[in-house]
């Protein structure tokens, strides 16, 4: 039994005694702050979690710029047919904030490359599709005006290492096999980012021109638009003017231009729901942790009701028993905290490795785990220390 005879004890020495009766119960006290840990982990990871979520969407958006609009063309009805052809002058002249303008043709194929095969996207485009998508090459170089006619095509970078194999990659001048007619690769696209934006997927499209998806028998009908406005101007208003003008060149078709704005408000919005969902399964493990703790408290209260009564037998106040086994509570959590968020940010940065994001550390993770880590703590620990305070000094010597 180790206690101060003090009738005041003060803070420093509740705090020594309530360290030392841990120390004292050092299997039952790890356990609970095992548990504590645990919970205050999650809750900590799954915020974290929460926010690289949302920080990555919206870097996507940031790396391929905020100022691109993209635009999808249905047909009202199955009798109609949406014009293969894009006035872009009028486009220009309707909307001046626009620098470029990429109609898209998007379909699907098999596509052989020697002896192999491989389903892949299309996309007929124009040359300025490279520019408004801001591609960078990691071989060979995109369309020009005066490769239409040709039969040329450029590779995603997921597509190309697909088609080719380490003995024999594919290049620039090889050529793939697409419903028996020979393209010739002339470029390879970098790695780029999947924008919610974009109608195609970039790594695993393969990129024709539109004269070339002809030639296969497809219908070239134009399914989708990408623009991109003139920095510092407005790209609402730029989608309000765009709007009219694309229903004067497709009459009686459904049009719906995409704002990036609008996409990230709606992805952080339901970003920040995905995040309430995890911090509530996380706190739910925390209250469990609790409950460890409370279990933990009441099983010291009760292996040490005479050291109590001794205590109160010699003056100590019950206020100061209370806030003795309080303080213990306390401590158990607070540990248990720090080691619970060093775990949560490790596990969230472990899961942002996995899935090739970039981890961003959120301190409102840091803050929440510690702070509801300490509420269940103090909240748990409440009623065990209550408990200790209204023992009777005659019933608690009278326990072995």
């Amino acid at each position: 039994m180790h206690f101060a005879l003090n009738t005041h004890l003060s803070y420093r020495q509740l705090l020594r005694d309530a360290l030392f009766s841990l120390q004292t119960h050092s299997r039952r006290s790890f356990l609970a702050l095992l548990g504590i840990a645990i919970g205050s982990a999650s809750v900590v990871a799954m915020i974290n979690l929460g926010h690289n979520a949302a920080e990555n969407a919206v870097a996507i958006f940031k790396e391929m710029g905020v100022d691109m609009l993209s635009v999808s063309l249905a047909r009202a009805d199955s009798t109609q047919a949406v014009r293969p052809d894009l006035n872009v002058q009028a486009l220009r002249a309707a909307v001046p904030t626009l620098t470029f303008i990429a109609p898209i043709s998007s379909s699907g194929k098999e596509v052989a490359f020697d002896g192999r095969r491989q389903y892949a996207s299309l996309a007929a485009v124009t040359p300025e599709f490279a520019a408004t998508m801001r591609m960078l090459m990691d071989e060979g170089r995109f369309f020009s005006r005066f490769d239409e006619a040709e039969t040329l095509v450029v590779l995603g970078h997921r597509l190309a290492r697909d088609l080719g194999t380490a003995d024999h990659p594919v290049g620039t001048g090889d050529q793939v096999q697409l419903d028996g007619y020979l393209f010739t690769v002339i470029g390879i696209v970098q790695r780029q980012l999947v924008s919610p934006i974009v109608p195609v997927s970039v790594d695993r499209t393969l990129f024709l021109s539109f004269q070339g998806l002809v030639r296969l028998g497809q219908s070239a009908d134009i399914s989708n638009i990408i623009a991109r406005v003139a920095p510092g101007q407005d790209v609402a208003r730029a989608a309000e003017q765009l709007t009219p003008a694309l229903q004067l060149q497709f009459p009686g078709q459904q049009i719906q231009v995409e704002v990036p704005e609008q996409i990230i408000e709606g992805m952080k919005n339901q970003t920040r729901t995905f995040a309430y969902l995890l911090m509530a399964l996380g706190i739910t493990s925390l209250i469990g942790a609790g409950v460890g703790i409370m279990n933990v408290m009441l099983m010291n209260v009760s292996q040490r009701r005479r050291e109590i009564g001794v205590r109160i037998a010699l003056g100590a106040r019950r206020v100061d028993i209370r806030n003795l086994f309080l303080l213990e509570a306390m401590a158990l959590t607070a540990a248990g905290a720090l080691l619970g968020v060093v775990l949560g940010v490790v596990g969230a940065w472990v899961h942002a490795s996995v899935v090739g994001w970039e981890f961003y550390l959120s301190p409102a993770a840091v803050l929440l785990g510690s702070a509801s880590t300490l509420l269940v703590g103090l909240f748990f620990g409440l009623y065990p220390a209550l408990s200790a305070a209204r023992l009777q000094p005659v019933e608690a010597l009278r326990d072995e």
